[in-house]
């Protein structure tokens, strides 16, 4: 069941002309985060040139990629990957399946080295049960709530797949992402019209979540708390939060200046990846990070007008999935930075170093381009293939008579 909304039936002007205006500032706002992270990982690099070189041109690298894959989910249109969702389940169970058996990098296996290259499969996991939630409990609407194992349309394969993906991202050690691809499939399934009685599960994992934490693994527990009193461990486990504050507060108001960090020098771990945003406070001050947060919400924005414009209800909730998957990422990133959240290693998006997450962050903004070109050209995904079999035919009659696919 695809359910198509009347009032877009057909593509009114207005339809078209507010669509075309917010994929237009997602694209402008993607660009600009894109371009500006480039530019800060140049700085961020710890003075070294050679390596600063070599980071800016890896993540240039990446950046062309995740274009290119974004160009081609554009073209094909964000239904094609959909209808083709339990295929990316699939695959990327089996990546997920190949990182675990890769070696382990700082005690967990999140990485599949090929050559000297790493890619995280984690990150394309979001996109795939993105795909697969909106797709599934679009065509299921009816049936999808119902926990009858004889129903083949219920809960349970939806469970059983999501379920399934999550726990081959916590067998990696990726914690940050387990919970990450949880609370946005949760949240999809909700804007998908799930049972208020679902709820009290989530709700009630939590606290069993924390405490199986707190029990069998309190190393992991130090990370989680630590971030409380920072200052108090700031030469042990709190050593990389408590430098993180001190390069956001030497930065003041308008910081220290393009490229003058002293922090990224051998002081802050991890300053070019998960705490760029702290050399970012140092060098451009507060001004600097305002301008991060409010380029955040200006993509969560178009985003979501997107999302609320999307012709059918799976473009909705695939729009919501990945609005949710980006904006919560951006979120929790700065808050770990800023101390508000508990220290997990989560790239900040278009900004950070990190070809997996680069390339599926401009994947997802891809997806959402599709979902507004579908809301102005309603199936021009099909209109396209057959534009093409015309040119591959060389056709170049009108094809008026073309059946709507």
């Amino acid at each position: 069941m695809r359910e198509q909304y009347a009032d877009f039936a057909d593509g009114s002007d207005e339809i078209r002309s507010r669509s075309m205006g917010n994929a237009a500032g997602l694209l402008l706002t993607t660009m600009v985060l894109t371009a500006f992270g480039l530019n800060m990982l140049y700085s961020a690099s710890g003075g070294d040139m050679s390596a600063a070189v070599r980071l800016f041109r890896n993540q240039l690298l990446w950046a062309a990629l995740g274009l290119s894959g974004g160009l081609i989910a554009f073209a094909l249109s964000y239904k094609f990957f959909c209808r083709r969702a339990v295929l990316w389940l699939g695959g990327c169970a089996l990546l997920l399946v190949w990182a675990r058996l890769s070696k382990e990098v700082n005690g967990a296996h999140r990485w599949i080295h090929i050559g000297s290259y790493t890619f995280q499969p984690s990150e394309l996991a979001k996109i795939a049960v993105a795909l697969f939630v909106a797709e599934y409990c679009s065509e299921h609407l009816r049936t999808f709530n119902s926990l009858d194992p004889r129903n083949r349309h219920g809960m349970w394969p939806l469970l059983c797949g999501v379920g399934a993906m999550l726990m081959l991202i916590l067998v990696g050690k990726d914690l940050g992402t387990t919970v990450l691809v949880a609370a946005v499939a949760f949240l999809t399934m909700s804007a998908g019209n799930l049972s208020w009685y679902y709820y009290a599960t989530p709700l009630a994992l939590i606290p069993l979540g924390v405490l199986v934490i707190r029990m069998f693994d309190p190393m992991r527990w130090a990370r989680m708390t630590i971030f409380l009193d920072p200052e108090k461990y700031h030469n042990q486990e709190g050593y990389q939060l408590w430098n993180a504050f001190l390069a956001l507060g030497s930065g003041a108001w308008f910081g220290v200046g393009l490229t003058n960090s002293r922090l990224k020098a051998k002081y802050l771990p991890e300053a070019h990846t998960d705490f760029i945003i702290a050399i970012i406070g140092e060098e451009l001050g507060f001004i600097g990070v305002l301008a991060v947060i409010l380029l955040y919400i200006l993509w969560g924005f178009f985003a979501i007008r997107i999302t609320l414009a999307a012709r059918t209800r799976t473009g909705m909730l695939l729009g919501c999935a990945l609005t949710l998957g980006v904006v919560l990422q951006a979120i929790i990133n700065l808050g770990v930075v800023s101390g508000l959240f508990p220290t997990k290693g989560m790239p900040a998006p278009f900004i950070s170093y990190g070809g997996s997450n680069m390339v599926c962050s401009l994947l997802a903004t891809g997806f959402l381009m599709s979902i507004a070109m579908d809301s102005c050209v309603p199936e021009y995904g099909a209109k396209m293939f057959r534009q093409v079999r015309r040119w591959l035919r060389l056709d170049f009659s009108s094809g008026e008579g073309d059946s709507e696919q």
